[in-house]
């Protein structure tokens, strides 16, 4: 195959939809769209996103779950030249907001039912001064402001699209971090397009697989190692809206899907669902997963119980393209397990102390990372930049982990203070920062406790404001009304004081020794 990594997402398009024409490029249970049908809709779609004023560099968000649709307006975004920022759909009306109002965008797309939720409807009353239109996935009555999506796969408009460069910002993908606030990540459409070329070849897909990307589009690596890698290799992807073992397992059986990334939950429910012992899913054949910590045993189930030929783990990070290191397909189950492999082509990685000097092999120390893949900085945000990446191009990615003599990296604390619930990063600073803003708490602290089926859930300690009243049950019920379900606290407990050391700051350690 053609090497693909100079190529833009618009290119890319248009000579996979020449190499593969009428052959399946997504299908879902109420359409198939061919690699033809892909180039064809998204170039009516983006005539019609000029037609708007959208214009090379704006900035166009997409709110709704894995769907046909999510993918045409994606490559529609980028064959205007404009930019992708998409929303996590676990989100509530402020938190979408506040991506919408920082990245300024113009339009968003989405839709106004999934599972009970109205996302246009979760947006009623915030402030939106950027925002012109909305455009919906599903059959909406047309006004001024809002349009059916379905109006724009219409060729009914001769437009020129621009031209659109290997440098120019593909997309934003917004963050949290230890500040509480999210910050937009910007990847261009070579960073993008290099990466997962790699990616995809070192992994051995190819145009014979079937792909269920049960990763979220709005992550790295349901957007750009799903979709855009299934591209890239001529595969056949099947997007799945909703987490469910059960219906995973039906679909594998019916399509014969042989690719199925996700987070280790999504391989331990596979293996506990009875399902496992009726329905054939012999097909499976890649597996790709990654945590800070992985049960050998799950490894050794994932190869000789579910039949994955090859089971990679890998490292990355939203500013790093998705992408740092990667094991190899030959390693052994202790390996994969225990480790996040070693750095990738063209990338270098180096574990350093306080004082930015690198520790000596095997010793722990802040995880660096430098090469194409970094990020280009954090939209609008040029003191989170230089907070990030040094004068000398290395991202502080504030993991701590040790690299081996063979250069292979193991992960021994992820990002300070951050947890891992079910696959999803969660900050406990943008959690307490959520919990402050309820009138009757004056400090929360949060931290990340075990939990048997998500890995670890938030809990958080809490104190009141003076002569407030305040009980954990309505809490917990406020907290699922303002922020996405995986930020949720599982556990409440209040508290008069916190513990904090002399500079002020709260000994979370301790509060972990308590729980």
């Amino acid at each position: 195959m053609k090497n693909l990594s100079s190529f833009t997402i618009p290119a890319l398009i248009k000579y996979q939809a020449e190499n593969f024409g009428s052959k399946p490029a997504l299908i879902s249970d109420r359409e198939t769209l061919s690699f033809l049908e892909l180039d064809k809709l998204s170039t009516n779609i983006a005539a019609h996103l000029i037609d708007l004023n959208i214009l090379p560099g704006d900035r166009v968000a997409i709110w709704a779950p894995n769907m046909n649709e999510w993918v045409l307006a994606a490559i529609a975004i980028h064959k205007v030249g404009g930019v992708l920022v998409p929303i996590n759909t676990r989100m509530k009306g402020r938190e979408a907001a506040y991506i919408l109002n920082n990245s300024e965008s113009k339009i968003l797309f989405s839709l106004k039912t999934f599972l009970g939720t109205d996302y246009f409807k979760l947006l009623e009353n915030e402030d939106l001064p950027y925002l012109k239109y909305q455009i919906s996935f599903d059959e909406i009555e047309a006004t001024d402001s809002k349009i059916p999506f379905s109006t724009l796969k219409e060729n009914t408009l001769d437009v020129q699209l621009p031209e659109v460069t290997e440098t120019d910002m593909a997309d934003i993908i917004f963050t949290s971090g230890t500040t509480g606030k999210p910050k937009g990540v910007i990847s261009t459409h070579l960073q993008n397009i290099k990466v997962f070329d790699y990616w995809s070849s070192y992994i051995g897909l190819n145009e014979n697989d079937r792909y269920l990307i049960v990763n979220p589009f709005f992550h790295t690596f349901g957007y750009k190692a799903g979709w855009l890698a299934s591209v890239m290799r001529g595969v056949t992807a099947y997007p799945c809206p909703i987490f469910d073992a059960d219906q995973i397992i039906q679909i594998i059986n019916k399509e014969k899907i042989s690719m199925l990334p996700g987070p280790p939950t999504l391989y331990q429910s596979i293996l506990t669902s009875q399902l496992i012992e009726t329905m054939d899913i012999s097909s499976l054949r890649l597996g790709v997963t990654g945590a800070a910590s992985i049960p050998i045993q799950l490894i050794k189930d994932m190869k000789e119980t579910l039949g994955f030929e090859t089971v990679i783990t890998a490292y990355g990070l939203t500013e790093s393209t998705g992408v740092v290191t990667m094991c190899t397909p030959d390693d052994d189950y202790e390996t994969i397990a225990t480790t996040s492999g070693c750095a990738i082509a063209d990338v270098e990685v180096k574990c350093v102390n306080q004082e930015n000097q690198e520790v000596p092999v095997g010793e722990p120390g802040e995880i660096l990372v430098r090469g194409y893949n970094v990020t280009q900085g954090y939209f609008n945000n040029q003191e989170a930049t230089q907070e990030a990446i040094d004068s000398d191009g290395w991202l502080h990615t504030g993991d701590i982990g040790t690299l081996d003599s063979n250069g292979y990296i193991k992960i021994t604390d992820r990002s300070k203070d951050m947890f891992i619930v079910g696959g999803f990063n969660a900050y406990p600073a943008e959690i307490e920062n959520i919990l402050c803003d309820h009138p009757a708490i004056s400090q929360a602290a949060v931290i990340g406790i075990e939990d048997e089926r998500m890995g670890e859930v938030a809990k958080a300690f809490v104190i009141l404001k003076p002569n407030q009243d305040l009980d954990a049950d309505s809490l917990l019920q406020w907290s699922k009304d303002n922020m996405a379900n995986y930020k949720v606290p599982r556990e409440v407990e209040f508290v008069r004081e916190l513990p904090t050391n002399a500079a002020g700051k709260i000994m979370k350690y301790l509060l972990k020794d308590e729980s």
